[in-house]
Order: C-alpha cells, then sequence, then structure tokens
C-alpha cells in the first residue's frame, strides 16, 4: 500500500465512513436528506432516459479517462505469456496473413502458446488478435484494447436497455466502466475480456429487442454476437448460447403461434442470424486449416496435445510428464501446470477458493457486501430470470475448469453488472422506521467503487491482482534501447536456475528475420553455433534477466 493514502482511506474503513456519512443524516433527517439527493438522481434518471446518448457518451468518457490518465497508468507492458501469443496474432494478422512460416531455427524461438508446426501462430482464437491488429494499426496494439474496453461498457448499455429502466441500465455501464475499464487487467493488458464481453452483450441485446418487435438488424446483431463470442471464448460460450438458445426456441413456439408472426420472426430475424453464423463458420474453418492443417482443428486444441500436460477439468488428473527441449518449458508444463491441480479435497477447495478471490477482486469491491439484502429478491424478476439463468450457465462452466482467470467469465460479464444494478434497485426499496436507509447504503456502494479504484490509480496499480500495467518493464526498457541503437540485433536470453516461469522473455513479432530486435533462448553449443552463423549481420548481446546484466556476445561479423 502507498504510504501516501492514510490508513483510514482504506477499505474496509472507508465503507463504515460513508456508511456512516449517509445512514446518519437518513436517520436523523430523512426528508432533507432524500430532498437533496432526490433531485440529483432524478437529473440522472432524465439524461439516462436519451438512449443513444448515453451509449454514445460512455463510449467516449471511458476513452477520455483512461488517456487522461496515462500519466499515472502508462501504456501497459506485456508480462503474461498469453499477452506475448496474442500480440503474435495481431503482428501475423497486420501483415496480412493468417499464419506465418516457421522458421528454420524454431527451437531457439520456442515458447509458450506459439505454435511452430505446421505454421508459426499464436494458439488463441482470433477475435482479440483481430483487435490488437486494429490498435497496430492505428499506432499501437493497445489502441485496440482501449477501443474494445470502451465498446464493452457501451454495449452493456445498449444490452441493459432492452432488459431494464434507461437509468439503472445506464448506472450497470458506468459500474463496468469504473471496474474493468480503469484499473483492470481487463484495461491494462492485452489478455482479453472485453471483445467476448461485447459479443456476449450483443446477442443479449439482440434477443431482448427482437422479442418486442423483430428485425433484419436484431437478427444480424444476434449473429455477429455468437460469432464474436466463439471466436474468442469458445468454451464459455457453449453455456452461454445454450440457454439463449433455448430462449430463442421458446419465443418462436409461444410468441409466434400464428403462421404469419412466425414467418416474419424466420425473415427478419432466423435468416439473417443463420448467414452470418454460416460465413462465420466457413472463415472459423479456413482460419483453422491455415493455422493447423485441418479445418476442424482449432489451434487450442492443437496446442493442447503437443505441450498441455495438466488437467483442464476438475475431474481429470494431470497427463504423464513429456520431455521439452528447453528448462523453462520443462518447468512450466512438467511442473507448474501440472502441480496446479492434483485431485486431493483439499486442492479441490483451493481451486474454487482461488477463483472466488479472482473474480472478487476483478468484478467487485469490499463495499459489495451491502448488497447482500438486495440480492435475496432477484428470484422474484420474471425478465430478469434469463440474464440470471445465462450467468448462473457461465458460471457452471466456469466451475469445470481448473484455471482460474476472471475473464473466462468475459461472456457473462454484463449480467454480473446487470445482477449489481438489480440487487441495488431491491436494496433502495428496504426502509426501516420509515427511514430510506437501503437508499443510503446504495450511495455508498458507488461511492466507495470510486474510492476503490482512485486508490488503485494513485498508487499507479494497473490491475488489484497484479496482472496487468507495468508488465515485464526490465524487457521493455531493453527493448526500447536497442530499437533506438543502430543496427539490427540478437537478444540471447540465459535463466538462472530460479528464474520464475512467469517472466518470460523470449517472445517475438510475426516477420522473425525482419524484425529489429530479435529474442533468442540460450541454447549452447550447436543451437548458439546455428543461431550466430545465421545472423551474421548482427551485434548478439546476451541478457541475464535475473541479475539485469546485458552484455555483447558478439558485434556483427561485418563490423570491421
Amino acid at each position: 500500500m502507498d504510504s501516501s493514502i492514510p490508513s483510514w482511506l482504506t477499505e474496509p474503513a472507508v465503507t463504515i465512513l460513508l456508511a456512516l456519512a449517509f445512514g446518519l443524516p437518513a436517520i436523523l433527517f430523512p426528508r432533507g436528506s432524500e430532498r437533496i439527493l432526490g433531485r440529483i438522481e432524478s437529473r440522472f434518471s432524465r439524461f439516462a432516459a436519451n438512449k443513444f446518448l448515453t451509449v454514445a457518451l460512455l463510449f467516449v468518457c471511458v476513452i477520455a479517462v483512461r488517456l487522461a490518465l496515462l500519466g499515472q497508468l502508462p501504456v501497459p507492458n506485456p508480462g503474461i505469456h498469453d499477452e506475448f501469443s496474442y500480440l503474435l496474432m495481431g503482428d501475423t494478422f497486420v501483415h496480412g496473413r493468417l499464419a506465418n512460416p516457421p522458421h528454420p531455427l524454431w527451437r531457439s524461438f520456442e515458447t509458450f502458446h506459439v505454435l511452430w508446426f505446421p505454421t508459426y501462430a499464436s494458439k488463441y482464437p482470433p477475435a482479440q488478435g483481430l483487435v490488437l491488429a486494429l490498435g497496430q494499426l492505428l499506432g499501437n496494439p493497445w489502441i485496440g484494447v482501449l477501443l474494445s474496453a470502451a465498446a464493452m461498457s457501451a454495449a452493456f448499455v445498449w444490452m441493459l436497455q432492452a432488459w431494464m429502466p434507461a437509468r439503472w441500465a445506464f448506472l450497470a455501464g458506468i459500474l463496468a466502466a469504473f471496474r474493468l475499464c480503469v484499473a483492470s487487467y481487463w484495461m491494462n493488458s492485452y489478455w482479453g475480456g472485453a471483445v467476448a464481453a461485447v459479443g456476449g452483450a450483443l446477442v443479449l441485446g439482440a434477443f431482448g429487442r427482437m422479442k418486442r418487435r423483430p428485425s433484419p438488424g436484431a437478427g444480424i446483431l444476434l449473429g455477429v454476437g455468437v460469432a464474436i463470442l466463439f471466436n474468442s471464448r469458445p468454451y464459455e460460450s457453449v453455456f452461454f448460447c445454450l440457454p439463449v438458445a433455448g430462449a430463442v426456441l421458446i419465443w418462436l413456439w409461444r410468441e409466434c403461434k400464428d403462421l404469419a408472426p412466425r414467418r416474419a420472426a424466420l425473415r427478419l430475424v432466423v435468416i439473417p442470424a443463420s448467414v452470418i453464423l454460416l460465413l462465420t463458420g466457413g472463415l472459423m474453418a479456413r482460419y483453422n486449416w491455415r493455422v493447423t492443417g485441418h479445418a476442424t482443428l482449432p489451434p487450442y486444441a492443437y496446442d493442447a496435445r503437443l505441450h498441455d500436460r495438466a488437467a483442464m477439468f476438475v475431474w481429470q488428473t494431470p497427463k504423464p510428464a513429456i520431455h521439452y527441449d528447453n528448462a523453462e518449458m520443462e518447468n512450466f508444463y512438467n511442473q507448474y501446470e501440472r502441480l496446479a491441480y492434483d485431485r486431493r479435497w483439499t486442492t479441490f477447495k483451493s481451486v474454487f477458493q482461488d477463483k472466488w478471490e479472482h473474480c472478487s477482486l476483478a468484478f467487485l469491491w469490499p463495499a459489495c457486501w451491502l448488497l447482500v439484502p438486495g440480492v435475496f429478491f432477484l428470484y422474484r424478476d420474471a425478465r430478469f430470470r434469463l440474464l440470471l439463468f445465462t450467468f448462473l450457465a457461465v458460471l457452471f462452466g466456469y466451475c469445470l475448469v481448473v484455471w482460474p482467470g476472471p475473464h473466462y467469465l468475459a461472456p457473462a460479464a454484463a449480467m454480473i453488472f446487470a445482477v449489481l444494478v438489480q440487487s441495488i434497485r431491491h436494496l433502495r426499496t428496504i426502509r426501516i422506521s420509515g427511514r430510506p436507509i437501503g437508499a443510503a447504503l446504495s450511495r455508498v456502494i458507488l461511492l466507495a467503487l470510486a474510492l476503490d479504484v482512485t486508490q488503485l490509480v494513485v498508487q499507479r496499480l494497473g490491475d488489484s491482482q497484479g496482472w496487468g500495467g507495468w508488465g515485464l518493464s526490465d524487457r521493455a526498457d531493453l527493448l526500447h534501447e536497442l530499437e533506438s541503437t543502430p543496427g539490427k540485433h540478437v537478444v540471447v536470453v540465459r535463466y538462472g536456475p530460479d528464474h520464475s516461469v512467469h517472466e518470460e522473455w523470449v517472445f517475438n513479432a510475426a516477420d522473425i528475420d525482419a524484425s529489429r530486435v530479435i529474442w533468442a533462448r540460450d541454447l549452447p553449443g550447436q543451437r548458439n553455433d546455428q543461431l550466430l552463423g545465421y545472423y551474421p549481420d548482427r551485434t548478439i548481446w546476451l541478457a541475464t534477466p535475473d541479475t539485469g546484466e546485458v552484455s555483447v556476445f558478439r558485434p556483427p561479423l561485418n563490423s570491421h
């Protein structure tokens, strides 16, 4: 904790202070306090009634606020294996390719979450890579992250306008913007989350509107939303789409009983959505074929066959260890991943505890405990049940896998904030002896979120879990220095025996040989000799991340 922040401004102390600040006036002067605060909320409601304006305004505000905070939270450095893999994908798309040819010295460049045969490519689905490619074309891959996060908040508002009053939909978008678009790894990394969240919002927003009035626009957005989901978080999207598909079939059967309305629904909604999905299926098959050589074999599944030794689901046991050509991959796949879950009951419980801790840090804040009284009334909201069932379905799928990343819940992220807002609505109805205690507590929750995020910004923390922001700053500084140094360079990375497998430096761009700076593993003997012989015109550097030392391994042979 930064020493510049007084202890009395930390959670849960701040929640207690805010509860007193709003609760005492509500108890002692209920009419006066409600008169003043009610006017502010009334103006907010009138503004939120302009649905298009609120969506557009939130999109612009997320971008403006995050850019204004660049002094405190600079453009993030990648640091997690997955981020570098996504950046490789984005760079591949910018080069006009779906995949890259394998490099003849691929063993010197072998790294995590990257395929080398039959092509050199990221193992992940392409949606996040397309966003990063857009950002790279605009000047920096992070611009794509910024735009996708802003689009996510705006999409949440648009979606929920079809399911709840406009003022509450706007509030849900604001909560999401504060929680996910300022000091969160969803904004301050290249790992993703926002793209799948946009897909989920488009699907449920389109369904909510087509129930009222079928239109081609709703059908197209429904299809686009499903396409985004299955190209960003395909596993979780299955659980997301099952209840939605059931709801669509029930709607077609019950609401369109007459032949004419049913034909209209099929023509206006089902056919446009089906065309989008057929086109998407064809493009996905082509992408798989270009990367793995098989139209029905996604890169992620292919990589899992080659590398993963860990259990993927909570009922599985790890696979037998296999040999890897370098110590880092050996330690990551045979040690770290295989030990993450071993079917003991204590480990089984720790998996779910780990998920709760990560998700609560990502989506909630300490003052959310005040919402508990409102949560108990959610079951009464008949119109809200599809959102709740969809969220629970995705949550169920999330509970089946071992890994705890909160972005696995991204397809259902809009529903998380819908649940929060709906709980606030119920909380506000609670009165004790005629005094608006629930309304007072609802204001505490909102202000506590603002202060919680402000504390992270003041401390220059890009994420409360440490997953976003500064990344591998030493690597980024060395890359910037070498890119400013004349000539071309190869950095041979030598790790110590106690090096963390989570701090990997060896990642490269799509066109390795055309890069100003190339990162390679230190493989003493024949591999290093081949590397040095392959790049006679480059300065070869030796970097030891564990000590911070960088020295010339060999100057370019033509330098004399």
